[in-house]
Parts: structure tokens; sequence; C-alpha cells
């Protein structure tokens, strides 16, 4: 007979709100109450939270402690979606949600109830590993554990430890290249109406595009003269299934892999989704035709963990860790960073406590891992290698073209969707920056662990034991490494600079930037607290000489790396008896990390031998103090590519056979609203291998003439911090919430989040703000778009990233026309186009305009979604306006006429009487 369930304990709930706080006595007796009264509360009992960070922002103190119902959710259902908020914990546990702020604490009772129920059900799918992993939780003082003890039962049978039960990834043969087929327009015809679905609205746009996408699986006609597609897909032609049915066709008949590469995390999950329409979740081997690959710093790595459950991690951050090891058991893929683990859990703990459990530093020992057998980024790396269609990163396409690390074949069909950040991507890519926290972890790869830092921090020697102890050659390469890497900045670096009273020839040339840098500054940063930076033109003499010096230092550390990587190739040549595959593994790991660190040294020792010396016209070099809030961070310098699109060409489409670029704002808008082509192929890259790209153009179906419009409201001045706060505050108010607000500066969304928040939650209307509150970017967006009342302030990462369709979102609000920072590196690309038609300031414009209708493509994004874009500038240019659609409503009108537009409802629902463009600007 199975033993009664217990009874939930009697606790008290808080909760808090910029509305105000209430709390709940244990018998549900609920009354508003003052922060003292709450601090107090907290203080005296274990009490009832709902993402604890986020309450102790709103109560102003940040040592709060209390029983999150988040971390008992994330222990009782690892790798589950939950939106953190009342509302969606209550639609997860399958309850009513609380009817308002002053009844959410008796939810919060209600929803622990509902919670400690699961572990008496038999249906608990998570229930493998609770108990053995509660022990753990219990000794590192987690508050729940004392809660859960007496309703999670000891199982008959002991749990498996999780390093026991993770699968084993398996190599398997290389897959062949792909046999050259030429696929027809009605196969791909016939798999696009497969996977929109029998009975579904066909859609010419989408047709056209999936037609124009087949070309580039053609064959190659000649050799580094891959097939370039320029495709332009407006919203609503619906791209994603439009590229999946032909490349789902060549996919099957030439049993090749192809590469989506995306810019954002939100449209690979997208893709995931989409992709299952086209192949099975697995095949009949049980191989996973469809596999998402990120860069090794996005998965879990297993020797990390172990280390900190083992004692790496002390307080609060053992409590995640334990947390973390339950959440792997249930993982699809180990994907920590947008992956199926929530992103709000990092942020209740301690900071860097998630990225300190993946690879960051690429201290990975390979094969020399006790956990390499059944590594998540070993794993995502072979199953990407007989894939079908590898959803990737821009980012991580580019570094594996440009160091080769390629499991199986590279890819030589590549869709890069999002295309208009293709440029973004290279330009992060191929630069280099030799700055004090790059050199500090260089350091601590060549070195190791020093003094009393804690961690797992290994450095050559560590890596490599075994390796030096049989070739003499080798150990002494490691140990000139390591003594030659003491050149480099150590712990404490940023002080002993700022003291000055630098140590050694690194720490010496970073003083003098630093020295440079506030000499020669004209931007006014150095007031204001903003980071700063110079050109390197007529550097002073102490400047150039500690180039030389610290370039000399550096390739002290070069060489004997160079000679490493020599010694560990002799190896693999004549092996000895003792080296298995798992030890070939670890040494090509090995070869690999230091062919990229000697790349890197190189590339540092050519920027300090650009200082007193000639400049190449290929590159924009300059000096920079990086700075928040007034506060140092970071000292380097800095190089970029003029036309980061030119190494590009050569790493990624050069080798290619066919690539194709696509986006809904991929080319520029002329005056008539036809594409302008002309900067979209300059920078894709053609140019530099000698293509003449294909180009395709599909305009929306939507018509943004009856369900959008454009507000540009005149009369709130510039620099009007109290002006532009009421501005938020009245338009959110109109709307009823569902207003995603753009800033340009992070400065003045806090300073307008600060103005208004309280005042929106008193009239029941939620506002949340990036760089406010604790909460991760992705689950900000997803509270947004599970509240319609709900509003979101946020930057560049929301006006590029994010899909809400439906009514939670219903306008957007620009605070300001998204000019481009005038930085050292705008100003030179600026000038290289100052001899195009329209000189440096059509450059700007056409950066501005494509920010503009990225923009306004986050308001409509399905043929039921209208709404009303809204710009707080009195001085927008006319021509910047071909931004918008062909067709949208443009007025120039006051904030007042604004309200009245924004109350009135959306466009759609004003019965379409709006007229078509209206526009009195003359300049």
């Amino acid at each position: 007979m199975a033993a009664p369930t217990p009874e939930p304990p009697a606790l008290p709930a808080l909760h808090a709100s910029h509305a105000g706080l209430w709390l709940a006595a244990p018998d549900g007796t609920t009354q508003e109450i003052g922060k003292g009264q709450a601090i107090n509360a907290c203080a005296d009992t274990p009490v009832l939270l709902l993402n604890a960070p986020l309450v102790a922002a709103r109560l102003g103190y940040p040592d709060l402690s209390g029983l999150d119902l988040l971390e008992l959710y994330a222990f009782l259902h690892p790798a589950r979606f939950c939106v953190p908020t009342p509302k969606g914990l209550a639609a997860t546990l399958g309850i009513d949600p609380p009817e308002d702020e002053g009844a959410t604490p008796a939810f919060l009772q209600r929803a622990l109830a509902a919670m400690l129920a699961v572990c008496g059900r038999d249906d608990w799918a998570e229930r493998h590993g609770a108990w053995s992993t509660l022990q753990s939780l219990a000794r590192a003082r987690w508050p729940w554990a004392q809660v859960l003890a007496s309703f999670v039962e000891r199982p008959e049978w002991a749990e498996r430890w999780l390093f026991a039960t993770l699968p084993e990834w398996e190599d398997a043969p290389e897959r062949p290249q792909p046999a050259q087929v030429s696929i027809g327009e009605e196969e791909v015809q016939a798999q696009l109406a497969r996977l929109t679905g029998e009975g579904a609205e066909k859609r010419e746009g989408q047709r056209a595009y999936s037609g124009d996408v087949a070309r580039i699986f053609a064959p190659r006609e000649g050799r580094g003269k891959p097939h370039l597609l320029l495709a332009q897909a407006g919203t609503g032609i619906g791209k994603t299934l439009g590229y999946l049915s032909p490349a789902s066709v060549w996919a099957e008949r030439s049993q090749g892999t192809l590469w989506v590469s995306t810019y954002t995390k939100n449209l690979q999950r997208q893709l995931r989704r989409e992709s299952r329409r086209a192949w099975p979740e697995k095949r009949a081997d049980g191989s996973a035709p469809v596999v998402v690959r990120k860069g090794r710093e996005n998965y879990l790595c297993l020797l990390n963990l172990e280390d900190a459950m083992q004692g790496g991690f002390a307080g609060r951050g053992a409590v995640l860790a334990q947390l973390v090891a339950r959440w792997a058991q249930y993982s699809r893929d180990g994907d920590m960073i947008g992956g199926d683990l929530p992103g709000w859990l990092g942020t209740l703990f301690p900071r860097r406590g998630i990225t300190a459990l993946t690879d960051q530093r690429g201290e990975c020992v390979y094969a020399g891992c006790p956990h390499y057998r059944k590594c998540f980024i070993e794993r995502a790396a072979r199953t990407s290698a007989q894939a079908d269609l590898v959803i990737a990163n821009h980012a991580l396409v580019m570094i594996n073209a440009a160091r080769g690390r390629h499991h199986g074949q590279p890819p030589t069909r590549m869709i890069f969707d999002e295309g208009h950040h293709v440029f973004d991507a290279a330009d992060s890519t191929f630069a280099a920056a030799l700055s004090g926290q790059e050199a500090i972890e260089l350091r601590r790869w060549i070195i190791g662990p020093e003094r009393n830092t804690r961690g797992r921090r290994r450095g050559l020697a560590a890596r490599l034991a075994d390796i030096a102890s049989y070739d003499d050659a080798g150990g002494e390469a490691v140990e000139d490494a390591i003594e030659a890497a003491q050149a480099l900045p150590a712990d404490g670096w940023l002080g002993r600079i700022g003291e000055g009273a630098p140590s050694g020839p690194l720490e010496e040339l970073l003083a003098q930037v630093r020295a440079t840098v506030f000499a020669r500054d004209e931007s006014g940063g150095s007031e204001a607290g903003y980071g700063i930076e110079t050109e390197i033109a007529d550097p002073p003499g102490p400047l150039v000489d500690a180039a030389q010096e610290a370039q000399g230092a550096l390739a002290d550390i070069r060489k004997p790396l160079l000679k490493l990587g020599q010694r560990l190739e002799a190896v693999l040549e004549d092996a000895p008896d003792w080296l298995d595959g798992q030890g070939r593994a670890r040494i090509e790991g090995a070869r690999h990390s230091l062919a990229w660190r000697v790349d890197l040294i190189a590339a540092w020792e050519a920027l300090l031998g650009r200082i007193g010396g000639p400049t190449d016209p290929d590159f924009v070099d300059w000096l920079a103090v990086d700075r928040f809030e007034a506060r140092e961070y970071d000292i380097g310098l800095h190089r970029r590519w003029l036309d980061p699109m030119k190494p590009f060409a050569k790493i990624v489409l050069e080798p290619a056979h066919g690539v194709m670029l696509t986006s809904a704002t991929l080319a520029d808008r002329g005056p008539e609203g036809e594409p302008d082509w002309a900067r979209a192929i300059a920078s894709s890259g053609a140019e530099h291998i000698g293509l003449t790209p294909q180009l395709a153009s599909q305009p929306s179906p939507f018509d943004y003439a009856s369900k959008a419009e454009v507000l540009i409201v005149t009369d709130i001045k510039r620099g009007d911090i109290a002006g532009l706060a009421g501005g938020y505050a009245r338009l959110i108010e109109a709307a009823g919430g569902g207003t995603l607000g753009l800033f340009t500066a992070i400065k003045r969304l806090r300073a307008v989040h600060a103005r208004i928040a309280d005042r929106l939650a008193r009239g029941n209307l939620p506002l949340y703000a990036q760089h406010v509150d604790p909460i991760d970017t992705g689950t900000l967006t997803d509270i947004f778009g599970d509240d319609p009342r709900a509003s979101l302030l946020g930057t560049d990462a929301l006006r590029d990233g994010i899909d809400v369709p439906g009514d939670s979102l219903r306008s957007v609000v620009l605070e300001a026309v998204p000019w481009p920072r005038p930085t050292i590196l705008h100003r030179a690309r600026r000038a290289a186009f100052a001899d195009e038609a329209g000189g440096g300031s059509a450059y700007d414009d056409r950066i501005i305009r494509a920010r503009l209708a990225q923009a306004f493509g986050r308001l409509i994004r399905s043929r039921e979604d209208s709404g009303h874009f809204v710009v707080l500038s009195p001085a927008f240019p006319s021509r910047l306006l071909s931004a918008f659609p062909t067709g949208t409503p443009i007025h120039r009108v006051t904030l007042d006429e604004a309200v009245s537009r924004l109350a009135a409802g959306p466009p759609a629902r004003q019965g379409g009487t709006l007229p078509a463009r209206e526009d009195t600007t003359t300049g």
C-alpha cells in the first residue's frame, strides 16, 4: 500500500511588481505591504517567491533569499519550457492564473501544492535521478531540499550517476561527396506542396522563391566559381519552407549535407521546428537527419561540470551545478545557450555560473577527457557530418572554414538566412584585437592555474603531460612557451596600469595605449564615462618603443608553440606503441588549438608592426579604452578589415559550390520601392572572386496600406528625457500594452524605464526592459509574447532578432532615428564609399534604412497582424522614408495625435480609411 501523500507546507508568499508589494500569510490571507515589511518578512521565515533576483531588484535589496518556485520547477522538470511569470507557470502546471497582482501570492501557494503533487504521480517523467540529486542539494544547503525531503521517495534501486547515464557517440564512416544532380522545377514545387500541407494557401511568391533557390544546387561550372544567389523575400513569403523544399530534394538525391546559417538563436529554433516537415526526428538507423551546431562555448562541458560538482563551485554555485547536472540527464543536445536549458536558470544564480560550465577558454583536452565519448560537443560535430541539414550560425560557419575544423566533408552548399548580417558576422570573425582580456586568456591557456585560482584551468603542461614525457623536444617547447608567457598580463593587470605600475612588456604596452587614448580623445566620451578610442597615427615615442618590446615578447611565445606543433605532428607520423585512437584524436585537437593560437599571436604581431610603420589600406587600426558607466574593463589595440567580405569570399565562398544570402531586407529600397542591389552585391563578397551573383526578389504579400501606419512624432525635443519618458508612457497606455520600445542608447533606456515603470504598472501594464531586469533577452521576449498587456524596452538585439506575431506586439516605438555610431571604423568605411553616388551620406542612409526596415519588420509577422510604427524624432529626413514598404501610410503628427491614433486601435480595425501616404518633410 502506497504511503499517503504529505500535505504541502504552509508558507508565506511574496509578490513584488512596480505596482506594489503583496504578502500572503501561511493561511492565504493577503495584504499590501511596504518595502521594509517585505524585507523583514523574507528575513524572518522562508518565503515563496517567483524569480527571486527580479523580486530583489524591485525591492532594491540584493541580498534577498527565499524559496524560488523557478528553482523548484528546474528540479522537477529539467529541460522543459516555462515562461517565468505567474501566467506562464499556471499554463505549464494546468491551474488557473491569478486574477490580479494582489491574488498572486495566494497563487504561488497553490502552485507550490501543484508542483509538490508531481512527486507522488506515477507519470512524473523526470523521476529518475531526483532522489540522488536531492541528497547532493541538501549537502549544498539548498533551501528547497528540506521541503522536498518528504515528497521525493527513495528509489528501490540505486540511481545511476549522470556520467553513467549519458549515451556514447559512435564513429561513422565518412560520408561520400555529394552526387552531382540537377533538380527540376516540378519536383521542387511538389515538395513545397507537401511541406506546406494539403489545403494550404498557394503563395505565388513562395513558389517563385523556391524555384530561384533551386539554382544554387546545380553542378558548379568552374573551380572557385560557386553559384551565388542573393534572394530577397519579403515578410510573409514563407522563405524557410521556400528554401527547405529544394534543399530536401537535393539532399535526398545527392546524399549531401546542406548548411543553413542564421544570425539569431530565435531563427535557429524556428528552423528546427520547420525542418520536421521535411525530415523525421530520427532515421530508421537512429541517426539524426537534422542537427543544430553552435560554437563550443554554447555546450555543457562535462569535465567542467564534474569539477564543479566535486567542489569547484561553492555556495549557490554548487546548487546551480547540481541543477545543471539534472538537466543534462534529460537534455536533447547539451546546448546551454538557447537550447532546452531554461534561459532564466542562470540568472537565478551568481554571474558567470553558466558560462563557467562551458568551454569558454578553449581548454578542451579532447580524448584525454574521461567523458570524451559522451561529450555533447563531439556528438554534435559527428552527427552533423552524417546529417542532411545542419543548422548553424554565421560565426561558426566562418570560423570552421578559416580553421579547417570540419568533421567529414566541408560544406559545399550553404544558405545564409538573415543574410543582411553576414557582413557584420564577417567583420567580427576576421577581426584582430590585442587587449588585456584577450592576452590574459592566452596566458591562462598556456600556463594554467596560478596561485590560489579556483576551477579547472589546465595549462599546456597538464594537457600534454604524456607527450612531453615521451618527446624531449616537445617537453622543452612546452617549458619555453610557459616561460615566455610570463610576459603576458597577469591577474590584477588593470589595477596595476591604473596605479601607474605595469608589470612586463604587454602591460607596459597597454599602459601606453591607455595614456595615448586619454591624451588624444576628442569625442567627449572621457567625461561622459563611455568607451573612448583614437587612431594609430603619429604615435608617441613611448608607445612605439612599448610596441616593439611587446612584439618581441609575442614572437618569443609564438616560436615554441610552433615548435610544439611540429613535435606533435612528428609524434603522429612516428607513433609510439601506447598511442591509441583516442590519443591520436587528442593530439589532433591540440594541434588545431595550437595553430589557432599561433595565428592569433601572428595577427597581434602584425598589428604591433603597424605602430610607427606604413599603413595597410586593407585594414583599419585604432586604440581603445573600453568602459561601462565610467568603469574601465579593457584596454587594447584593434584591427578590422576595411571590407571583411574580402576574407569571407576567399575562405567561405570560393571553395563552395552553391551559396545563397537571403533576407527580407537584403537590398536597399529605391525611391519607388524597387530593390536597389548595388550595396547588397558589394556586401556579398562576389567581386573579390570575380562573380556576378544571381538576383531574386519576392515582395511581401501583406497589405501594409491597411494593416500598418508610420507615425513620426514631431514635438518631442532631442535630449528631453522627461518628454521622451512621458511620450513612451502615453503611447503604451493608449495601445494598452503590446509595445516594443527600441532605444539607441542604454542610458536613455534606463532613464525612461525608471520614470514610467511604476506608472504603467498601476494601470496593469507590465513593463520589462533589457539592461534593467535581471532576465536574459530570450526570456524577456518569451514573457513579452505571452502577455498582450506587457511592453518591452530594448536595444539592437530586439530590433533584429525577435518574432512575436499576434496581439502581443501591436506597436513599435523608436526613441530616435538609428544613426550609425561615429566610430573610427565607421568613418573609414564611410570615406571608402565617398566616391560613390551620394558619397558618405548615402552610405549612412543605407545603414539607417536597413535598421528601420528591420525594426518595422517586427510589427507585421502574419496576415492577421496590424499596428503602428512610431518614431519619436522631429528630425526624420524624407530620404529615409523608402525604408518602409510601398503603400504604408506615413504621417508627421504631434504626440497628442499619435496617442489618439494608437487609442483607436490598430489600423486594420479602423475601417482602412487612412490615406496611403502623408508626408510634408522637405529634407
